[in-house]
């Protein structure tokens, strides 16, 4: 195959050893063998960033909720983030909500069958719409994510640093079983999963690993107290209530207090976003 690694296992060495170790990792997550793209979409914008077994936790009640694109667009935007909460960023669920709203608009209900068409909604990169087009559709995707670049890394780059994604890529399509996406990639997922928890995190060896940023005490923290607050005040807030408020519990928390400039472009932020409104009145209601 041109552009193999020099000094890696051959492909076909490769592949059968990523299925061995599929077969004996397999996870039986609720969102697999699933035909559904809208479920399928779910998942994979619940997993960016998030543990499976919390996203195992929340992906069956979501959908309960919202069955299918058109129920999440009909659905209210506080109801949707008041589900979410506890899964944290809660920008994924505002573009879901926004995702469903165009397909409802714009596509009589339905996510597109192709990934180009996928990624001009909102919320889906490259990442998400080969999710669905490998996990719903059983199409050919090029889907890298932390644990398939795991795999890749551990198996064909070992010992090196800063492999760039331009290098992985065409490994990933060129490997990619045409037959059986489906298959290919949960057993990608599983081996990577325990690369990761059994060895040195291999992703960490990406030109394009970034360790994240601690959360408590974050600005992305006060937002989601912020947009918490806000669900929770059935007859809304004021700004300045809610900034006191935020600034008590960062000092309840043993953190810096959150001054009235930097809690107004917090609140400013999440209007802007969409994430809640100001009434006549100019208080915050979800």
């Amino acid at each position: 195959m041109d552009g193999w690694p020099e000094g890696a296992p051959p492909p076909e060495e490769f592949a059968a050893r990523v299925r061995e170790e599929g077969r004996a990792r397999y996870r039986d997550l609720p969102w697999r063998n699933v035909d559904d793209p809208y479920a399928v979409l779910v998942s994979e914008i619940m997993l960016q960033q998030t543990q499976v077994a919390r996203v195992e936790r929340f992906w069956t009640r979501f959908l309960a909720a919202f069955p299918t694109l058109d129920a999440l667009a009909a659905g209210a935007t506080s109801d949707v983030l008041e589900l979410w909460q506890g899964l944290g960023y809660n920008r994924r669920a505002l573009a879901l909500k926004r995702c469903a709203d165009a397909c409802a608009a714009e596509r009589g209900g339905r996510l597109p069958a192709t990934a180009a068409e996928l990624e001009e909604l909102p919320g889906i990169g490259p990442a998400t719409a080969a999710g669905v087009m490998a996990f719903a559709y059983q199409r050919p995707a090029v889907y890298l994510e932390t644990n398939v670049r795991s795999v890749f890394i551990h198996e064909l780059f070992p010992g090196r640093e800063g492999v760039p994604d331009r290098e992985l890529r065409p490994l990933v399509e060129a490997t990619c079983d045409a037959a059986d996406p489906r298959g290919w990639y949960y057993a990608l997922l599983d081996y990577g999963a325990h690369l990761k928890a059994t060895v040195p995190n291999p992703s960490r060896r990406s030109a394009h690993h970034a360790r994240q940023s601690a959360f408590e005490g974050s600005r992305r923290q006060k937002r989601a107290w912020v947009v918490r607050r806000v669900l929770a005040a059935d007859g809304g807030v004021g700004e300045g209530e809610l900034i006191a408020e935020l600034d008590a519990a960062e000092r309840a928390a043993g953190r810096d207090g959150v001054n009235p400039g930097l809690g107004a472009s917090i609140v400013a932020d999440l209007v802007a976003e969409g994430f809640f409104a100001r009434d006549a009145e100019g208080r915050l209601r979800s």
